[in-house]
């Protein structure tokens, strides 16, 4: 595996391990609905974009001004789980770096909100771009992947690394290579039938990495 001239990260679930912390959000809005809730393999079955599909596939349904609310209301219970970036994640965040691969950020989470979280994980200055949405509907993120690379200088070859079939979506959108981990918001199952490379874990990129022979 080559070394790419860019590196794309998504953000939720490949950088930032919060998909636990997306279901205890969900299941409290599940429990206020007596409806039944959320287990991490039937939520990484089903978690999909845009996230109103997957609303309404667990039962969740409002008109446009509820949807606004019930992201509101999904946001304030969410940013009170615990997420982190995983030590893995900072280890190939730092091995790319090594190599001056630069590294930028493409994510569906309002831009705030993702600076914030950026901010909050030390992470502020591993990235020369941060680029996420203006609203917090989960929407698609082809367009603001446009935007992103309209900022990065002569990105060259560009490699995006995400956890959802969507960012298969965004990368062949944006003409980019892509690879994606599996433990994040899919299931394996799910994301290979993206037609893409597909780890388990941030450490076995790194590896296979390593393995081709990349200084």
């Amino acid at each position: 595996m080559s070394l790419p001239g860019q590196i794309i990260w998504d953000w939720n679930g490949t950088l930032l391990d919060d998909a636990q912390a997306c279901i205890n959000a969900l299941n409290s809005l599940l429990r206020e609905r007596s409806l039944p809730l959320l287990d991490h393999a039937r939520y990484r079955a089903g978690f999909g974009f845009p996230v109103r599909s997957f609303y309404r596939a667990i039962g969740i349904t409002a008109d446009d001004r509820g949807w606004e609310e019930l992201a509101v209301a999904f946001h304030e219970r969410y940013r009170r789980e615990p997420a982190l970036v995983s030590t893995e994640a900072r280890a190939l965040l730092d091995w790319f770096r090594a190599r001056h691969v630069p590294q930028a950020i493409l994510s569906a989470c309002e831009q705030r909100l993702l600076d914030t979280q950026v901010a909050e994980q030390g992470l502020s200055d591993a990235f020369v771009a941060v680029q996420g949405t203006d609203n917090l509907d989960g929407r698609s993120k082809i367009d603001v992947g446009r935007q992103l690379m309209n900022r990065l200088a002569a990105p060259g070859a560009c490699l995006l690394i995400g956890d959802t079939l969507h960012d298969a979506e965004v990368a062949a959108a944006l003409g980019c290579d892509c690879l994606l981990v599996a433990c994040g918001h899919q299931n394996r199952g799910r994301l290979a039938a993206a037609g893409c490379p597909v780890f388990d874990s941030l450490a076995d990129v790194q590896s296979a990495f390593a393995r081709r022979g990349t200084p």
